[in-house]
């Protein structure tokens, strides 16, 4: 899923991607940058994704840091607990590319 999300978003040149293989490695990269937009999956190893949205939205540094949530947990009460998190977002897999760039572009103008 990580691939397909860098491919989508890197195919027109426009985004610079970073990955993290599990929330806790997140952690660790969030505080490098400022990030345009940020993108979770619920299922991520170590610290999961609605714990992540979580952790941003109490930061200061990320409170208003776009954030979107690709999961396969399709359930409408995922998507709410996602949203009522902070999630700006909330995709559910299968994903199609124009989709995630779509929402990528609502959410950060002049972006892929």
């Amino acid at each position: 899923m990580r691939a397909f999300v860098r491919a989508t978003l890197e195919e027109d040149g426009n985004a610079d991607v970073e990955e993290a293989e599990s929330g806790f490695q997140a952690l660790r990269i969030l505080p490098r940058a400022t990030f345009d937009l940020v993108i979770v999956d619920i299922n991520m190893p170590d610290i999961n994704g609605l714990e992540l949205v979580s952790f941003m939205r109490k930061s200061e540094r990320h409170r208003d840091t776009p954030l979107i949530i690709i999961s396969t947990e399709a359930s409408e009460r995922d998507r709410e607990r996602g949203l009522s998190l902070g999630a700006n977002a909330y995709l559910s897999k299968p994903l199609q590319p124009e989709e995630l760039r779509e929402t990528v572009a609502r959410l950060v103008p002049g972006g892929s």
